[in-house]
């Protein structure tokens, strides 16, 4: 029997939009001349435009000048800015330890080198840091929240940009945020708390930095991804957030983006309001429940660390440093509007048909697995959830491992390796009545250059032709796949072509013969291409070719043909969609509400104009006309009347 999964959306802060906060005269060095005008200014001009919130930094060595002495002047300063802040009705959620800030590190005086997590005093001193924040603090009305730290890895140690051989100790990171928890509770912090640290461990991005969701989610009120991310492909850029969002999901707690932004450095205005206005509904859709911008304003401090040396970091503001508001955050503020209007910030997704199973390579560490094809596995999954969500099925990521559900449809994107209870969980699934994707993989390293599946013969019903140690090369530019049958919307006859990126040892096909199974699709050789093998109630369908890789290691690739073939997948398995458009250029989902509102959101990805139409489960369908890089909500109690379904001039969904 099939199954679905659930994907919890539950609402954290209420309204949800928030931004991160320095003054532009003083950045981190603000609270040393603390100027309230100027700070009440550019808040009104936060809250004008929708913000309701704001994340804000304790300067840790301005803070903490002496090991066991607080600098009440700055905590004066603080208390002000709270002040500031519950006067327009705003709040705040300060940050710790700072520490990093903006591609600068900046230690207390008296830390001599001590390592953060595992020498005790240093350990100490910063449990009692916190423990003196909160007592001091968390009785104000303006708090909402409490963060440990800012991007903690690239400060205490176990960053992305450090070697392997440097990382620390993961249980001394744990030991270290357990306690650094516990002293905001014992202060008296009852606000909700989590660590700062970016999300960016093992789970995420296949590379162990210390910080595991596994063990951190428990500890937290929220899990926190910070995303700067930079890409070959716009749409890959626009969804790399939501991708990461989904990732995240899956460990019990709500999802904020805490950083996220643009600097003018990088792009011009309007290409920043349309990276704003994507990621906002690209991430709302994949089950995110607070944004918070990085940050509010642009810094005029260009003497001043770290903009003497970043300078990039200067203009990363909603505002410029006369306080006008950019087009960035007029998209911020429309957002903040509709999701405030629709009740959207407490709105549910519903349960996922489709799964995305995440290898166990990825997440947890294997022996004698070399990590480089991690980022493969990354790059394969984040492929297939694009080419879902614009499929319109979209997926809930599973865990690879015993307990993989019979989902309507299961996806296994080009991955070389799958652990063996999760290969066994997906054979069962099929007979259950599941039908289970699974694309060949060499990998990208030499390293047994093959693919991990066992009993392969038997699962997909082929007699395979590889030869050991020794691949078979992918020699066509695009690779052809012809249709020879009907799979599911796709006609008999029909030509999908596919790029031939990835690297040299992973632009290798499966030579097979079928053997039980249906050869739906052959390469241009006339050589099985794509198979489909009836297994009980259910069934497996296999690619030769890693056509998920082979897109994702392709520059400003056409992502339609992965979309179409999934959207015939999810014909096959029987998925039924609770909204779709007729255009591959733009996606919809829907979002629940517990009065039993019915809101749908399309997006259109593409830098041009879209007209589509957007088709309920129940038969109502809307011709709706999307502007480039634009966003709509419909309601379904509308019956999606596209007379209702209204976009502002720039194209982001708002109600006349």
């Amino acid at each position: 029997m099939r199954t679905q999964i659930e994907r919890p959306m539950r609402a954290h802060f209420d309204p949800p939009v928030g931004v991160n906060f320095w003054s532009r005269d003083g950045g981190p060095f603000m609270w040393r001349d603390f100027d309230a005008a100027l700070v009440r200014t550019e808040l009104e001009v936060m809250r004008r435009h929708g913000v309701s919130f704001t994340r804000s930094f304790f300067f840790w060595p301005d803070f903490h000048p002496e090991p066991w002495s607080i600098d009440e002047t700055r905590c004066a300063a603080f208390e002000e800015f709270l002040d500031l802040h519950q006067a327009l009705g705003m709040t705040t959620i300060p940050t710790f330890l700072i520490g990093h800030m903006s591609g600068q590190n900046w230690d207390p005086a008296w830390r001599g080198g001590r390592d953060l997590y595992s020498d005790v005093w240093m350990v100490g001193r910063q449990a009692w840091f916190i423990r003196e924040m909160v007592a001091r603090f968390h009785d104000h009305p303006a708090v909402s929240g409490w963060l440990i730290s800012n991007e903690m890895p690239l400060y205490g140690g176990g960053g992305g940009l450090m070697s392997p051989a440097e990382r620390v100790d993961g249980d001394a990171i744990r030991s270290w945020a357990e306690l650094m928890v516990q002293a905001v509770r014992a202060a008296g912090g009852h606000q909700p708390v989590s660590l700062g640290d970016g999300a960016w461990g093992k789970e995420v991005m296949g590379a162990d930095n210390g910080f595991r969701l596994s063990w951190t989610a428990p500890l937290v009120d929220w899990i926190g991804p910070h995303a700067y991310h930079m890409s070959d492909d716009l749409l890959r850029q626009h969804f790399i957030p939501a991708f990461n969002a989904e990732l995240c999901a899956g460990y019990g707690k709500p999802v904020v983006l805490e950083e996220f932004g643009v600097s003018d450095s990088f792009v011009a205005e309007d290409h920043a309001a349309d990276y704003y206005r994507q990621i906002l509904w690209t991430t709302l859709t994949a089950g995110v429940t607070g944004w918070i911008a990085w940050n509010n304003t642009d810094f005029a401090a260009v003497t001043q660390e770290p903009y003497d040396h970043r300078p990039f970091e200067l203009s990363f503001g909603l505002t410029d440093t006369t306080g006008r508001a950019k087009p960035a955050l007029e998209e911020l503020a429309r957002f903040s509007r509709t999701v405030e209007e629709r009740g959207l910030a407490a709105a549910h997704r519903a349960p996922a048909q489709v799964g995305l199973v995440v290898s166990g390579y990825f997440t947890e560490h294997q022996p004698f697995w070399s990590e480089t094809e991690n980022d493969a596995i990354r790059a394969a999954l984040l492929e297939a959830y694009i080419a879902s969500r614009l499929a319109d099925v979209p997926p809930a990521m599973v865990a690879d491992d015993a307990a993989i559900p019979s989902a309507s449809l299961l996806i296994v994107p080009s991955a070389k390796a799958i652990t063996t209870p999760g290969t066994r969980a997906l054979l069962n699934a099929a007979a259950a009545g599941s039908t289970v994707w699974v694309s060949h993989c060499v990998g990208e390293t030499l390293n047994q250059r093959a693919w991990w599946w066992p009993d392969a013969d038997e699962a997909f019903g082929i007699w395979k032709r590889s030869r050991y140690g020794v691949t078979e090369p992918i020699t066509d530019d695009p690779i052809e796949i012809r249709f020879c049958a009907d799979f599911g919307d796709i006609q008999e006859g029909t030509v999908l072509q596919f790029p031939t990126g990835a690297s040299s040892e992973a632009r290798a096909f499966l030579p097979v013969n079928a053997e039980g199974a249906q050869v739906v699709a052959r390469d241009g050789h006339g050589r099985p291409a794509i198979l489909v093998h009836e297994r009980g109630l259910g069934r497996t369908v296999l690619s030769t070719y890693p056509l998920e890789l082979l897109s994702a290691r392709t520059p400003h690739v056409d992502h339609r043909p992965l979309a179409q073939l999934y959207r015939a997948l999810a014909v096959v398995a029987g998925v039924s969609s609770h909204v779709s458009t007729d255009d591959l250029d733009t996606f919809a989902d829907t979002l629940l509400t517990d009065d039993g509102g019915v809101h749908t959101v399309v997006v259109n990805t593409a830098g041009s104009d879209s007209d589509t139409i957007v088709r309920h489960t129940n038969g109502d369908t809307a011709a709706v006309h999307l502007p480039a890089f634009a966003a709509v909500v419909l309601d379904h109690d509308d019956d999606l009347d596209p007379d209702r379904a209204r976009t502002s001039t720039t194209g982001v969904a708002a109600d006349a």
